[in-house]
């Protein structure tokens, strides 16, 4: 249950206002219309280039919060439109701005709000993510592609992470799948198509990979959480003798 004191509620506020700003945003500038077409998205970005960094970070946000367009697209339009440098620095400014809201919200109106973006069944699935910090397990969720990413977030921001822990592990892990994508946009902007194939067919191994061998890896995912789980007990039973 959040306790509703000044302070929680003015960050409920902040949020909510920046959440409403950014979808107001979009809609007035009739961007979400070009959500699910990544053509419409890129020549958009091209005609508004004078603010164009703020159009993209605000996309890497909202594919965080409310996944209207798939991260693979936004990350790889950074790279066609800015190049790898920018591409991953907005890249990394938005996911990073947009976990953070995902996280935040969770924890601070709770159950019932991750409720009406995630299924029981899938809160469910990860409860074992969210019982302890397990900063290292998170980070190797975000690092693994495949993963449900934009959920963890919300999941996360149930359990007992601290925001601090939380941002270093979300920003870090999701760092390489940032790059993959941004260099293989770049790469296509550049009609170095070899190259662009090798980093495709790399991210398409890995996601392959991981969708062929998810159990087995989530398996060992909750190994790994109960032994520290254990590990922590033990240490806490030492300290009280």
């Amino acid at each position: 249950m959040v306790k509703l004191d000044k302070k929680t509620i003015g960050l409920l506020l902040a949020l909510g206002a920046i959440v409403i700003g950014l979808f107001f945003l979009l809609y007035t500038t009739g961007l979400l219309e070009f959500f699910t077409n990544r053509r419409r998205l890129l020549t958009f970005i091209k005609d508004h280039r004078a603010y164009s960094a703020f159009i993209f970070i605000g996309f890497q946000m909202l594919q965080v919060i409310a996944a209207p367009i798939p991260g693979e697209v936004t990350g790889f339009v950074g790279g066609v439109v800015f190049g790898t440098g920018l591409g991953i620095v907005y890249s990394t400014i938005g996911l990073t701005l947009g976990s953070w809201l995902a996280f935040g919200l969770a924890r601070l109106v709770g159950r019932p709000l991750v409720e009406k973006v995630v299924s029981a069944e899938t809160i469910k699935r990860y409860d074992y993510v969210m019982k302890h910090k397990g900063r290292f397990l998170a980070f190797l969720m975000f690092l693994i592609p495949g993963f449900p990413k934009d959920i963890l977030c919300y999941l996360l921001g149930l359990g007992h992470m601290g925001q601090r822990d939380f941002l270093i592990v979300s920003t870090t892990g999701r760092l390489f799948g940032t790059v993959l994508l941004t260099v293989g946009g770049t790469l296509f902007r550049h009609k170095r198509y070899m190259a662009f194939f090798t980093v495709v067919g790399i991210g398409i191994g890995l996601l392959l990979l991981t969708m062929i061998y998810r159990e087995a890896i989530e398996r060992r995912f909750r190994r790994m959480q109960a032994a520290q789980r254990l590990s922590a007990w033990t240490e806490r039973k030492k300290m009280r003798k």
